[in-house]
């Protein structure tokens, strides 16, 4: 039995990543197009053949580019609406997943190297760019995404056809459909539209952030003159959606293209000369002076009015746009024709395939994901914080519920007469949870409730501010953040009267406390009564609504202040204990690994002989790979289902193991400037839990890629025998299989023969799988 990797294209200096030559063959590689100048480093080739003595750890050609990575990442993801394995309507949401990424990378990643570049900034990156090189490289990356995604779309139109899903032109309708749709245009589509001439007695218009528009030239019956308008197509969500039905069964035409063939109806009595889409993408980086505020909540309502009117990064047009017209628009909107203007062969805007994937047609669909009960919470209504004192509670979420967990935990403190106080942080939550209505009925209780609702959260600052407002009509008292920093942790503080006395008891997660992500994405959650923890998380809130700064912590790590150190400090005693006989080991999982400190420490390990793995879900700076730099590296991403988003930092520390979980990544923004909470786990059984998922992820033979040293990644594929499920298949099954083991109560012996199992695997993936490093 052999297990097999797809072959990765040979390729260039991987700092490039252009975009894959061949999905198909599950390889990221490079399109071969010429990189912008850089500084004279060695190329990747000349890499592997230096001696170790011989890297200097400050190279910038030692370090991957932030944003080409970030889109490397989609290109994964993009792979997956490719993939024949994956059902139709789920590959049609990914496809809509990539669209709407781009979108935000526009807006934010693009638009803040817009922002560097008009501030004349050429510092470089720790990779050696300057920002103008940055957006040049990601503008190729960008293009090669779009057209892959749009040859993805056709053949998936295809299909769609085949079970009866038909995206049709309204051209292709009959009479009686188009009429219909006309008088549906007339009653519900027709009261939102509003057309606005373009000339000299009209400014130019303003132009919504990522909506389709229609520009229209036309004329008056036996003028000469040739006049332009523009319409915005008002897609509303429950009133005029993306997609038109046509008639009864699953057939659909879009909106603006039934606006372009009823455009008499808005311009009545004239001539349409052309109809033409566009659409542009405002810059999201609109970002205040803190310190200066006199009001927190008042500068985040003045930012977000300044977003809606913020610079245009990109204009997206049809092929088939006039140049005259293009120009037109070009100008107007401050654009450079060359690098800002992007012609779209296909569809405009499709993010909104999201309607289209969640049609009602389960066989096109994933099983329906039903999340389970905790093993110990299963049919236990024992008070939670009895079931707490007994022993920590280590949550995987979308596997086990969140409502029946973290929501149960907050629900009964909002209840249960001993409790006396709640603290808690809120960076994202939705309506359809029940965080909210328990922090208020806990006011209602009496009970001193204070909340930290962070109104920097990145799109949904409007949500949060009035989130806040409703807390504080319920008189919670609600603080807004620290200011300088975001505060991104996930932490509720309970204090509650027991039968000896006062006691803390806690939640740490990874993931946002929101009912609806936290049935997509994988997080974790620890609830635990530790009394250290729970000194370290008052001081901790103490210093969110107060001014007090801790110099240190008793068990937690937190961002700005300790975090950071103590991961170097312990990279370096890792370092430190690593022998030939006790050899050294540092995993990490998170979403990202871009801080230049965390990375140069971890192939100083590496360079110690550590081993170090990583499953990094996108942007990551290390080349694992390189003798003499990082051979004792490896690096995988894994794209599945589900949203990968835990972090967990793991040290072997010399036999005398270490687990972490916590907010953070491994970004400089995350270290250095959020509030962040990193908790250890120490309780035996749930280290074994960690120590499953991380070998789960880590011998994943169906949704894992292998990052490459020259920057390309490389899908596994199972050989012939092996295990066809992915990580996040395997996961749901183990809590299925903890839970039933739970309820015969060989919770433990089960545990510990799942662990036992995925180690072999392990060692067999890695000798079998990759053989040293690829």
């Amino acid at each position: 039995m052999q297990l097999t990797a797809k072959s990765p294209a040979a390729g260039n200096d991987a700092a490039d990543l252009k975009g894959p030559q061949n999905l198909s063959a599950t390889t990221i590689a490079n399109h071969g197009q010429k990189k912008p100048p850089m500084s004279a480093h060695p190329d990747v080739k000349t890499l592997q053949q230096m001696p170790k003595k011989a890297f200097e750890l400050n190279d910038p050609t030692l370090y991957l580019n932030r944003e080409l990575t970030w889109l490397a990442f989609n290109w994964r993801v993009l792979h997956e609406a490719e993939d024949e394995r994956t059902p139709l309507l789920e590959r049609v949401k990914f496809l809509a997943i990539v669209s709407s990424n781009l979108d935000e990378f526009f807006m934010k990643r693009i638009g803040g190297l817009k922002q560097q570049l008009a501030a004349g900034m050429q510092e470089l990156t720790v990779d050696g760019r300057t920002p103008a090189q940055q957006i040049t490289e990601c503008h190729v990356q960008t293009r090669a995404l779009r057209t892959k995604r749009e040859e993805i779309y056709n053949t998936l139109a295809e299909l769609l056809t085949k079970h009866d899903i038909h995206l049709v032109a309204y051209e292709a309708l009959t009479k009686n459909e188009r009429a219909t749709l006309r008088e549906h245009f007339i009653q519900s589509i027709f009261p939102l539209v509003t057309p606005l001439a373009m000339d000299p007695g009209h400014p130019f218009p303003f132009i919504s952030n990522l909506a389709v528009n229609l520009l229209v030239t036309l004329r008056y019956p036996d003028g000469t003159g040739i006049h332009m308008a523009r319409v915005k197509v008002p897609v509303i969500k429950g009133v005029a959606p993306r997609f038109l039905r046509v008639g009864e069964g699953n057939t659909f035409v879009t909106l603006e293209d039934v606006m372009r063939h009823n455009l008499d109806l808005l311009f009545p009595g004239m001539e349409i000369k052309s109809c033409n889409l566009f659409r542009v993408t405002r810059n999201a980086n609109v970002e205040m002076d803190e310190e200066g505020a006199d009001d927190l909540l008042e500068m985040i309502q003045s930012e977000l009015r300044e977003r809606h009117f913020a610079p245009i990064v990109r204009l997206e047009v049809t092929p088939n746009m006039d140049p005259a017209l293009r120009g037109m628009l070009t100008a107007e909107l401050g654009l450079d024709a060359d690098t800002d203007v992007f012609e779209v062969h296909g569809m405009l805007a499709m993010r909104d395939l999201f309607q289209i994937a969640t049609l009602d047609m389960p066989e096109l669909q994933n099983t329906p994901h039903r999340p389970i009960e905790h093993a110990r919470l299963d049919h236990n209504r024992q008070n939670i914080f009895h079931i707490i004192r007994k022993s920590p509670l280590l949550l995987q979420h979308p596997y086990e519920s969140f409502s029946t967990s973290v929501e149960r935990f907050l629900r009964t403190a909002s209840q249960d007469p001993k409790v006396l106080a709640i603290k808690m942080t809120l960076y994202r939550t939705s309506s359809s949870g029940n965080i909210i209505a328990s922090l208020i009925e806990a006011a209602q209780n009496g009970k001193q409730v204070a909340v930290l609702v962070e109104l920097k959260a990145r799109f949904d600052e409007a949500a949060n501010i009035g989130w806040a407002r409703r807390l504080e009509r319920a008189g919670i008292h609600v603080t807004y953040g620290v200011v300088g920093f975001k505060t991104h942790s996930k932490v509720i503080l309970v204090v509650r009267k027991d039968y000896n006395g006062i006691r803390r008891y806690a939640h740490i997660g990874t993931g946002n406390y929101h009912a609806d992500t936290a049935r997509l994405y994988g997080d974790l959650g620890l609830l635990t009564d530790d009394e250290a923890i729970g000194q370290d998380l008052t001081e901790l809130f103490n210093f969110l609504t107060g001014y007090s700064s801790p110099l240190g912590y008793r068990k937690i790590l937190a961002a700005p202040y300790t975090l950071k150190k103590s991961l170097l400090e312990k990279i370096d005693r890792e370092i430190s204990k690593h022998t030939p006989t006790s050899p050294g080991l540092i995993q990490f999982k998170a979403n990202a690994l871009e801080d230049f400190d965390i990375t140069k420490a971890l192939y100083r390990a590496c360079q110690a002989g550590v081993k170090v793995d990583l499953i990094i879900r996108d942007t990551c700076r290390l080349r694992p790979g390189i003798p003499g730099l990082s051979e004792t590296a490896s690096v995988i991403g894994i794209v599945g289902r589900f949203l990968e988003h835990t972090r967990i930092f793991y040290f072997q520390n010399g036999g005398d193991e270490e687990y972490y979980m916590g907010s953070a990544d491994l970004m400089k923004r995350n270290l250095e400037g959020r509030v962040e909470v990193v908790t250890p786990v120490e309780n035996p059984d749930l280290r074994q839990e960690l120590r499953l998922m991380l070998d789960v992820q880590l011998t994943d033979l169906r949704s894992a890629w292998d990052l490459h040293s020259d920057g390309r990644y490389t899908q596994r594929q199972p050989g012939e025998g092996h295990e066809t499920r992915g990580s996040q298949e395997t996961l749901s099954s183990v809590a299925e299989t903890r839970r039933a083991a739970a309820a015969k109560h060989k919770q433990g012996k089960i545990r510990r023969k799942l662990v036992n199992r995925f180690q072999k695997r392990l060692k067999t993936v890695v000798d079998g799988l990759l053989g040293g490093h690829p």
